[in-house]
């Protein structure tokens, strides 16, 4: 079965992720001010951006419209963001179009029913482990870790894994590390 999602993975030149329940708990949390606070994991962001440092692209497809998504896509990076989309599959055509990219290109993570459409096309269906059981029966893959815990993280992980990306990433901060312990070394001898 692993052999199978990792030969799916080394594909993936685009991973779009839903928002809520996937980069978020889903849990929605509204101020007095009747605005909408959103709680992204900072593992999964980081993840995102190694994910882009290897040439893949990220992508974003949610139903909800939210300030606090804008914000964080921007901090991230991410060019390919669309928001009030209640039929995502318009938006996924449209981006898939935009980057000429075929379904077995694609990773699709989503959470609900909404984003069962996506999984079922896509060349790698992801969902969460407390997605409906429906979601699960249909996705290629059910992460360890919850939507907005890590979930994210380890999705990334996994395409840049498979796609022999990863250790490029490791090495560069184990590069440094190693540098600076030894620079540290020099100024104390």
């Amino acid at each position: 079965m692993m052999e199978s999602i990792i030969k799916k993975a080394q594909q993936i030149r685009l991973a779009i992720f839903d928002v809520d329940g996937v980069l978020t708990s889903g849990n929605l949390i509204y101020g007095p001010d009747g605005l909408e606070y959103k709680s992204f994991h900072v593992h999964d962001g980081q993840g995102m951006k190694y994910l882009q440092k290897t040439g893949v692209m990220i992508g974003v497809i949610t139903a909800c419209k939210s300030k606090a998504v804008t914000v964080r896509m921007q901090d991230l990076g991410i060019q390919h963001v669309y928001q009030g989309t209640l039929d995502k599959t318009i938006a996924f055509a449209d981006l898939k179009n935009k980057l000429h990219l075929k379904n077995e290109q694609i990773a699709y993570v989503g959470d609900d029913l909404p984003d069962l459409p996506l999984i079922l096309q896509v060349g790698l269906g992801i969902t969460v482990p407390n997605a409906p059981a429906i979601m699960q029966k249909h996705a290629h893959f059910i992460t360890k870790n919850q939507g907005g815990n890590g979930a994210v993280r380890e999705i990334c992980e996994l395409i840049m894994s498979a796609q022999g990306t990863y250790e490029t990433i490791l090495n560069d901060y184990l590069q440094h590390a190693a540098q600076d312990s030894s620079l540290s070394e020099r100024s104390n001898g």
